[in-house]
């Protein structure tokens, strides 16, 4: 595994994703405890995070950034899996690696705690576990609708699904409600996005256009995009805007 770039220290009361991590129910004693086995790590946009097979020494949560899952074929080909977004949880304790590369796709920072104590807390902290699995069951409930995104829906939709739940997991929008004119940063490139959709970077390119062309989105320079009205986004990639399970 590389090593972390630099070493930061945010306060958990000022954390963006607080009250959707793992230890989003976690008060007074618990947090402290969780103080002794936490550090910060921050990764460079295309540093390595973990390497798939390699032993892990930690499991956490990405406090801010974007990181891709890639698996590698023996021929060598490789793919995107995945993208891990803030408050997704990295590692799988009970487990000593990862069946995938994780890399960052942006400047990534995470919230590590270290392994061995925090499995000992989940045996004695319930709610720990409780929130632990309730967040694998959305990953695997987001993982099957993905895959109706892949096999069914259309390009343009498919371009839209993706602009949608960048949108909506941004920290800065989680509070917001989903009709209000919505702003990020697109964490991919153009030939990233057509590796994940399945897709021509040609046909990215042409969706995008077109996306923008019909007032759906506002691209301001090569990355940032203006979402005015989520909820027409949401239609374009045939979603509802009441919620849902996101990626």
């Amino acid at each position: 595994m590389n090593a972390p770039s630099k070493s930061i220290a945010p306060n958990c009361s000022d954390c963006p994703i607080r009250h959707r991590a793992v230890c989003a129910r976690c008060e007074g004693e618990e947090l402290e405890r969780l103080e002794e086995i936490k550090y910060y790590r921050s990764f460079e946009a295309g540093q390595t995070i973990i390497w798939s097979n390699d032993k892990m020494d930690f499991v956490g949560s990405v406090v801010s950034g974007v990181a891709s899952l890639t698996q590698a074929m023996e021929d060598g080909r490789t793919q995107m899996v995945g993208l891990l977004l803030p408050s997704d949880f990295v590692g799988r304790p009970g487990r000593e690696g990862s069946a995938y590369d994780v890399t960052a796709t942006t400047d990534v920072v995470m919230c590590c705690f270290r392994k061995k104590p925090f499995e000992k807390m989940m045996r004695e902290t319930p709610h720990i576990s409780h929130r632990l699995l309730e967040m694998t069951l959305d990953e695997l409930d987001a993982a099957r609708e993905w895959m109706l995104v892949l096999g069914r829906k259309t390009a343009r939709e498919k371009i839209a699904s993706l602009l949608s739940i960048i949108a909506r997991r941004d920290p800065a929008q989680v509070a917001q409600p989903a009709s209000k004119a919505v702003a990020f940063d697109l964490p991919l490139t153009r030939e990233a996005m057509a590796d994940y959709l399945g897709l021509t970077l040609e046909t990215v390119s042409r969706q995008v256009s077109a996306l923008k062309r019909d007032g759906v989105i506002v691209l301001e320079g090569k990355r940032h995009v203006v979402v005015p009205d989520m909820d027409r986004l949401l239609e374009e990639a045939g979603d509802d805007s009441d919620g849902g399970h996101l990626i």
